[in-house]
Formats: structure tokens, C-alpha cells, sequence
């Protein structure tokens, strides 16, 4: 067994509060509604943060099996890349994690049916497929898509739907600034991991598209994500309280004028760190703006 150190690195623990901002807004759309159901949301939450570890097991595996994850790599240690956990460790790690997502899934399945099925099957095989299989999603520019879909429109929709039991406009509304703030993040990751993923033939949407337009990308993300209160507000989906996200502008300003002049390893980090924090409390504030 290797050291529970060596798992913490491996699950990428700062990483997982994209996992709980969703559970934050799609619980506060269903008490919204009048159907907060707190095991709905403790379930979602279990699922949520299952799926984001095994996905990141997954990919420690494949990013390192792959050649893209390497000693002149500019981002934290990878557990399996320093030797931490063999790939047949973290593979079996990951399939476990993918494992209790998929039996607390089927716990909602024999309530809610199909749908909560065919969400949870689609949730585990994107992870999978994310750095895996024939086509994988992360090696070909679409990561980004993939988090907003994932982190954003299906995590705050399946939330609000395990205890509401449907999914009304107000969920997928709200949806989007939580996976636009999501991909954010990635956009950063991406970002600092450009050349050597260029070098790797990883052809994230970073390499794809150069470092002015990602970094013009980070700064659409952040915006988009602030002009959705105000478009809920003009179309009557939320009432006076709709403002609170916008107490997240002081640190989105600094996390924009930052990345845009971003060059060290570790400056990329303290963002990657900083924009993570900065998703969890929009996310705090956009549930607390709801309810």
C-alpha cells in the first residue's frame, strides 16, 4: 500500500471544491423550490466528489502513461509520474472511487429511473474517457467543454432533480456561471501546462488556439460568469438578493490582471489555487442569493 500522503496528491485535493460548488447551487435551486431534500444533496455530493477523484486518478495514470506528465512538467508533483503510485495503484484507485459514484447513483436510480442512470453512466464514461480510450477528450481541445458540461449544467441539474425531481430553467440558469468558473479553472491548468503539453502532442484548446486567445479565454470565463446574476434578474428568475456573486469582482479583477501576466510555475499555481477558491465562493454566494 502506498502512504496516504501519496493518495492526497494523487486525488488533487485543492481541486475538489469544483465538485462541491455545484452540489452549493443546485441544493439552493431545489430549497428554492421548496424540495430540499438534505440526502438528495448529501447523495449528490458524494457522487459529484467521486466522480472528480477518480477522474483525476484516472488521468495521473493516462497524463503520465501518455508521456505528458514528465519531470520538467511546471505544475505540482503527479503521484504516479514521481513514483508514489504505480499506474496499476492509481487505475485501481480510480475504478473504486468510479465504483461508489455508480452504487450511491443506483441508491437515486430506484427513485428517480432512467435519467439519474443515464446521467451517472455518461458522468463516470467522460471521466474515463477524459484522458482515456481511442479519442481522449482532454487530448484533443475539447477539456474545457467538458468541464462546463460536467462541473456545470449536469452536476447543478442533477442536484436540483435528485430532490426536486425535475429540472426546472431556474437550475440550468444558475448552471452557467458555476461551469464557466469551472472551465476557468482548467483554462489555467491548461495554460501552464502549454508547452509541455504541446511537446507531449497533448492538443489541449490552449495549445490549439495559443497563450493570448486562452488567456482571453480566462477572462470571458470570469466575465460571463458575473453577467448571468444580472440576465437571471431582467428575466425574473431571481429577486433583490441577486447582486451577492458580485462581492466576488475585487478577487476576480486581481485573478484577471494576474493571469494575463502570468510566467512562473509557481504563479500559475497560486492562480490555479486563487480562481478555485474564487468558483467555491461565487458558488457560496449564488446559493445564498437563491435562497
Amino acid at each position: 500500500m502506498a502512504s496516504w500522503r501519496a493518495w492526497v496528491l494523487a486525488v488533487r485535493v485543492p481541486t475538489l471544491t469544483a465538485a462541491v460548488a455545484p452540489v452549493l447551487v443546485g441544493t439552493a435551486v431545489a430549497a428554492r423550490q421548496g424540495q430540499f431534500r438534505p440526502w438528495g444533496a448529501l447523495g449528490a455530493l458524494v457522487v459529484s466528489l467521486c466522480i472528480q477523484v477518480g477522474t483525476n486518478l484516472h488521468n495521473d495514470v493516462l497524463d503520465f502513461l501518455r508521456g505528458a506528465d514528465t519531470t520538467s512538467r511546471r505544475g505540482p508533483a503527479r503521484a504516479t509520474q514521481s513514483g508514489l503510485l504505480t499506474p496499476k495503484q492509481a487505475a485501481a484507485g480510480a475504478y473504486v472511487w468510479f465504483g461508489v459514484a455508480g452504487a450511491v447513483g443506483l441508491a437515486f436510480a430506484a427513485r428517480y429511473g432512467w435519467p439519474v442512470v443515464a446521467a451517472g453512466l455518461l458522468a463516470i464514461a467522460a471521466g474515463l474517457g477524459y484522458t482515456g480510450g481511442p479519442w481522449p477528450i482532454g487530448y484533443h481541445g475539447f477539456g474545457e467543454l467538458f468541464v462546463f458540461l460536467f462541473f456545470g449544467l449536469l452536476a447543478v441539474a442533477g442536484t436540483t432533480y435528485v430532490q426536486a425531481g425535475s429540472v426546472s430553467v431556474l437550475a440550468i440558469a444558475a448552471a452557467v456561471p458555476v461551469g464557466l468558473l469551472a472551465t476557468a479553472i482548467i483554462v489555467v491548468n491548461n495554460l501552464r501546462d502549454l508547452e509541455t503539453d504541446r511537446a507531449a502532442g497533448k492538443r489541449t484548446l490552449a495549445v490549439r488556439i495559443g497563450e493570448r486567445r486562452t488567456r482571453g479565454l480566462y477572462l470571458g470565463c470570469l466575465v460571463g460568469a458575473g453577467i448571468v446574476p444580472v440576465v437571471m434578474r431582467c428575466v425574473g428568475l431571481v429577486e433583490g438578493w441577486f447582486w451577492l456573486p458580485w462581492l466576488t469582482v475585487p478577487l476576480g479583477v486581481a485573478l484577471i490582471r494576474a493571469v494575463w501576466r502570468v510566467s512562473t510555475a509557481a504563479e500559475y499555481n497560486r492562480s490555479l489555487r486563487r480562481t478555485a477558491a474564487l468558483h467555491l465562493l461565487f458558488a457560496m454566494l449564488l446559493a445564498a442569493s437563491l435562497v
